[in-house]
């Protein structure tokens, strides 16, 4: 998987993955509008990477982005021959301090990782001096094309429509941002982070397949069991920073888009929509209406 598939996995840990290929076609989907008094926008949730066999998308995605004139995506989509940018990610997401991979990780537990590379031909102590979110990142894109669903995600595929529609693009936080949020995952609790994405990918596909069913019925209650509720029971941790923290700091950037002359499509990880502290949910409790558009 390139560097750039990887990348966009980064919110693929929020949203990894119901049967895509026989998702009944229901009369809602993952896009929203948002509105306060004469004023709205139009939030969709998304899936960072996709099978082709996932397009077209949900009719409601083309529809709201032919109505609007802004597309705000989480970031910036890294550029393929932005060396820059991956030499800063690999630095981030590199021990410069000592540690190293088998002195974060137990024994045992450097064991069980290293039993799930062997297969591909891959010895960890390639991997020593990388941090726990990029190992997490290579087990992710491994799977990925073992499931051959490594494609372009409905943020790549909306970013490239809208440059070359020339539409205004927006972002809600910077690259720099969800690279340090990579480079801190399993942060002093190195075992525990491990062990968690081993049993994540134990049935990879299965999980991916119902996370894109759920996301395309726009099924909230669905994907919350799948994505949110598993990240807040297992890893506390990393579901304040990924979710809890994010969402909040989205809110006021969301509310600002209100009241200028500007029509938005705010596209965001399905997994951000989800839950008690989702984006939605927080804009329900801003005073804002939110509906399901269709």
């Amino acid at each position: 998987m390139t560097f750039n598939k990887i990348f966009k996995a980064t919110c693929s840990v929020v949203l990894l993955g119901s049967v895509l290929a026989s998702a009944p076609a229901l009369a809602e989907t993952s896009m929203w509008k948002v509105s306060k008094g004469g004023d709205y926008l139009y939030i969709g949730g998304t899936v960072h990477l996709l099978p082709e066999s996932a397009f077209p998308l949900p009719a409601e995605f083309d529809q709201a982005y032919a109505a609007t004139d802004t597309l705000v995506l989480e970031t910036k989509m890294p550029e393929q021959t932005d060396t820059e940018l991956q030499t800063a990610m690999l630095k981030a997401m590199s021990y410069t301090d000592g540690r190293s991979l088998s002195k974060v990780l137990s024994a045992e537990v450097y064991q069980q990782l290293s039993d799930y590379f062997t297969p591909y031909g891959i010895q960890l102590t390639q991997l020593d001096a990388y941090k726990p979110g990029f190992v997490m990142l290579q087990m992710l894109a491994l799977e990925m094309m073992k499931a051959q669903m490594a494609g372009d995600g409905v943020d790549s595929h909306f970013d490239k429509r809208a440059k070359a529609d020339g539409k205004t693009l927006a972002y809600l936080e910077s690259v720099e941002s969800q690279i340090n949020l990579l480079a801190n995952m399993g942060e002093g609790y190195e075992d525990a982070f491990i062990k968690m994405n081993l049993v994540q990918v134990e049935d990879f596909k299965n999980y991916f397949n119902a996370m894109i069913a759920a996301w395309r019925a726009g099924d909230m209650t669905e994907l919350d069991k799948l994505v949110v509720v598993p990240a807040r029971d297992l890893d506390p941790v990393l579901y304040q920073s990924l979710f809890v923290q994010r969402n909040t700091a989205w809110l006021p950037k969301i509310e600002q888009m209100f009241g200028n002359s500007s029509k938005e499509l705010v596209l965001v990880g399905g997994g951000h929509l989800a839950g008690n502290d989702s984006v939605l949910a927080l804009l329900k409790k801003a005073g804002y209406k939110v509906e399901h558009f269709n």
